[in-house]
């Protein structure tokens, strides 16, 4: 792993996590429609956007991908999108926000764990310090809303724990993916599952257009099709591909760190939209988030010192 290509895929997961961010701030700036409609049109539009995007490549791409891969597309884009926000969706309203974003807040852990089983890759020991950081600065955020929230209901416990699980799963199956098809560029695998989630919500979209009991000005629409393709434009495209770039760019153990940059980012929107600092627990929390993706890169970077080492010592013997 080279010292440009690490500082490559940090770059774009940070920026990633910048974009992913904004995601949060749309049920407050769209507060009159419901989650399940903001998802599908997000998704809508994010297919719209990419197949206009793919279009000038797509005869290029149809010959590269077999059926194999159309169907991981068809999986990822399930799983990833549509399947994990809907379960996102239910374990807020059933369980509340505060739980819910504390499960979610495992995605890091999650991921960073799968990829220590990998070969390579740091031991669970060497990344300790780095899950330790990740796991006190989750408990820092998640302890005061909490104690306010509680946990809420049952369903709502085993929705979130369900998006825990599908998100996971697609960000470890995308990575695997990615490391397969070097002949396919990562924003043109971003666009593809683009192309594919849109198809996918136009079955989302029935059940949140029909289930929608609100009555909505047309300015209101106007301001709905606006967030919904910047969410789309910079949210997903964007956000997704330089995604892709990060775990492209870096193991697994690495890219699954780089997700608690949406909580960071999302955080700090949230202070800006309230117009206040954060507390001293909070600002603890970020601290020890940013720490546990230091020591994680540190990590890493010593896999690398002792591999390359073995390989040179092989070489010479």
């Amino acid at each position: 792993m080279s010292t440009h290509k690490t500082l490559l895929g940090i770059a774009a997961g940070i920026v990633a996590g910048a974009f992913w961010g904004l995601v949060f701030l749309a049920p407050r700036l769209a507060a009159d429609f419901p989650p399940l409609q903001l998802s599908a049109g997000r998704y809508l539009a994010y297919g719209l956007v990419a197949a206009v995007l793919v279009a000038p490549s797509w005869r290029r791409l149809k010959g590269a991908l077999g059926w194999r891969e159309w169907r991981a597309l068809a999986w990822l884009s399930f799983i990833g999108n549509i399947l994990y926000y809907v379960l996102l969706a239910k374990a807020v309203q059933t369980g509340g926000v505060a739980m819910t974003a504390f499960v979610i807040g495992l995605l890091p852990l999650a991921v960073t764990l799968v990829g220590s089983r990998e070969r390579h890759s740091p031991t669970l020991r060497e990344l300790l310090p780095s899950l330790a950081c990740s796991t006190a600065g989750l408990v820092c955020i998640g302890s005061q809303s909490l104690a306010t929230s509680g946990w809420g209901s049952l369903t709502g416990l085993l929705c979130a724990g369900g998006a825990l699980v599908s998100w996971t799963t697609y960000a470890v199956s995308n990575s695997r993916w990615l490391a397969r098809l070097a002949h396919v560029s990562a924003q043109d695998w971003n666009l593809l599952t683009g192309v594919v989630t849109g198809l996918e919500a136009i079955v989302l979209a029935v059940p949140a257009l029909y289930g929608d009991t609100l009555v909505h000005t047309n300015a209101d629409w106007l301001r709905f099709a606006g967030l919904i393709g910047a969410m789309a434009l910079f949210c997903s495209v964007l956000g997704n591909g330089l995604w892709n770039v990060a775990s492209r760019a870096l193991p697994l153990t690495l890219t699954g760190q780089m997700i608690v940059f949406e909580t960071i980012f999302a955080s700090l929107y949230g202070y800006l939209w309230e117009g206040r600092w954060p507390t001293p627990l909070e600002a603890v929390a970020l601290v020890l988030l940013v720490a546990g993706v230091v020591l994680c890169t540190r990590a890493h970077r010593e896999e690398t010192r002792v591999t390359t080492a073995l390989e040179a010592d092989m070489r010479t013997g």
